[in-house]
């Protein structure tokens, strides 16, 4: 009955990650119309700015939450410690938790670096856009990174599901 659960679960998160994929790729459809828009209204140099901050925009989103990802589990790992864990385990957990914490905030000064230049980006296409198209180019953005957090949330859940599914099918004789 379990197991039976637990593939019912992973067959509704693989079809709920088929809709985000396929809404994936709309908004990239979506992303390359405005791209194509950009480049015809903006200077060159303003332009570039725009293709860069859009890469870089999936690039820190990514980075943020695989550091999220990786500093939770360490955190789930350190909070399983007990008087019978290894010292060596121990602090090994210890650095890997300092490493990644250090990091998540490296990601954390980029992100902010990143909404600087994604409001510099804005006010650079308010001078070309309408107030539609300006609006249009906000929901991009916006679901671009929505549907970057649901994708990883996604396949996190999924990892979890198929490590539980196959730590219970070991576990039957």
């Amino acid at each position: 009955e379990l197991m039976a659960g637990l593939q019912t679960r992973l067959q509704a998160l693989w079809e709920e990650r088929e809709v985000v994929l396929s809404e994936a790729r709309e908004c990239a459809k979506h992303g390359e119309e405005l791209e194509a828009m950009v480049q015809d209204l903006c200077k060159t140099n303003e332009f570039e700015r725009y293709m860069m901050f859009i890469g870089d925009l999936e690039k820190v989103v990514s980075l943020l939450l695989c550091l999220s990802s990786r500093l939770a589990r360490v955190q789930n790992a350190m909070s399983r410690m007990d008087g019978n864990t290894d010292a060596k385990e121990k602090q090994s957990l210890n650095d890997r938790h300092k490493l990644l914490s250090r990091q998540w905030e490296d990601a954390k000064d980029l992100k902010e670096n990143l909404d600087r230049r994604e409001r510099v980006v804005s006010g650079i296409l308010a001078k070309y856009l309408t107030e539609q198209q300006l609006q249009d180019y906000q929901h991009f953005v916006q679901v671009k990174t929505s549907l970057l957090i649901e994708q990883k949330d996604l396949e996190e859940q999924i990892k979890f599901f198929e490590a539980q599914l196959e730590n219970l099918k070991q576990s039957i004789p």
